[in-house]
């Protein structure tokens, strides 16, 4: 694949939409940090090997450190890009959560640090204050009295304030989400798959508020279980239907330790099967591994990237590898022990 080295410049007019924002450090949740003015290079068009790192600044506030090999204590984003290969950075973005992590301003905290480094980035809308999965798709309590135009129009102008923020600091996302993990459909209970004719339209309306502002961004559909073929045909199938826009079909995929090898080949046939049906290529947005399991989950990485590497796949992205065993209520797939990672992300190297 032919590498693209784009500079990204935080120009005056960038500037000028800046200084509208309000200037503060970055220990807060909802606060923004000056823009930076200078060049910043970054490599796009490789294979992605990416981190979600969206609970970062909270576990930061925390007390969270993070440590180099050798121990010297260093920044995540740093340590991951120097020391495991990450080349992309994955954020979620929610409406108006209670605690303010993962708004508009805390995101803004960290892709400016991820851009700082060069990093390329992605934007996880979850249209939602809290989670949303297949488990649970809840609109934003501010929004759960409008009808579909109302929805449209509130799905419009979030993507926009959250994209024209980035645009601000001179920050241009590779790619863009609309919706997490959206098997189910998105914004219950209008935008359940049960109505696909509104789901697609609501897809279709966060696909047309990220190209007003970032034409050349990838918008992403991301569903779970990316070695179940089914959810992919319900689905793109509907989107194709209804004339659902969007550029790439993105994946989850966690695999147990002990069936890993049979369930990647399951993703990989799933793979094949909706890039010729769809016409997409694919996304691995998610994946993750019991830590206790580093060895297996570095076998399974390594697997999965060499036999994409002659697919229609753009990258991988680990989910929340610097948590610590049982964070936020019990996750266990993160791949880093006492602040330092695992032998797991050495399959990015």
């Amino acid at each position: 694949m032919m590498k693209k080295m784009t500079k990204i410049f935080a120009s005056m007019a960038f500037a000028l939409s800046a200084a509208a924002v309000t200037g503060c450090s970055e220990d807060s949740p909802v606060s923004n940090p000056a823009p930076d003015n200078k060049p910043i290079e970054i490599e796009r068009g490789t294979y992605a090997k990416g981190a979600d790192v969206s609970w970062l600044t909270q576990m930061e506030a925390e007390g969270e450190k993070f440590f180099a090999p050798d121990g010297t204590q260093t920044e995540c984003m740093e340590l991951l890009k120097k020391h495991c290969g990450v080349n992309a950075i994955r954020l979620r973005v929610w409406v108006n959560p209670q605690e303010g992590w993962n708004n508009v301003d805390d995101v803004l905290v960290k892709a400016r640090r991820a851009n700082s480094l060069g990093l390329r980035l992605m934007i996880d809308f979850h249209f939602s204050d809290t989670w949303a999965d297949p488990g649970k798709q809840e609109t934003p309590a501010a929004w759960a009295d409008l009808d579909m135009d109302g929805l449209k129009s509130a799905v419009t102008s979030h993507v926009n304030e959250m994209l024209s923020g980035l645009a601000a600091y001179g920050i241009e996302p590779e790619w863009v989400q609309i919706g997490n993990e959206t098997t189910p459909g998105m914004l219950f209970p209008l935008g359940s798959i049960d109505n696909p004719a509104n789901f697609s339209e609501l897809v279709s309306t966060g696909y047309d508020a990220v190209k007003a502002v970032f034409p050349d961004a990838s918008v992403i559909v991301h569903l779970d279980k990316g070695n179940d073929q089914w959810r992919y045909d319900r689905i793109f199938g509907a989107l194709k239907a209804n004339g659902g826009k969007y550029d790439m079909i993105g994946m989850s995929f966690y695999p147990e330790p002990d069936s890993w090898k049979s369930t990647t080949d399951d993703l990989i046939a799933n793979i094949s099967y909706v890039t010729s049906t769809y016409g997409k290529p694919v996304m691995i947005c998610e994946v993750g591994m019991d830590y206790r399991e580093a060895d297996a989950c570095k076998a399974m990485l390594t697997d999965i990237i060499a036999r994409t590497a002659s697919l229609d796949v753009k990258g991988i992205f680990y989910w929340e590898p610097q948590a610590p065993a049982g964070y936020n209520g019990g996750y266990k797939k993160g791949c880093f022990e006492n602040g330092m990672p695992t032998v797991a992300l050495d399959a990015f190297k």
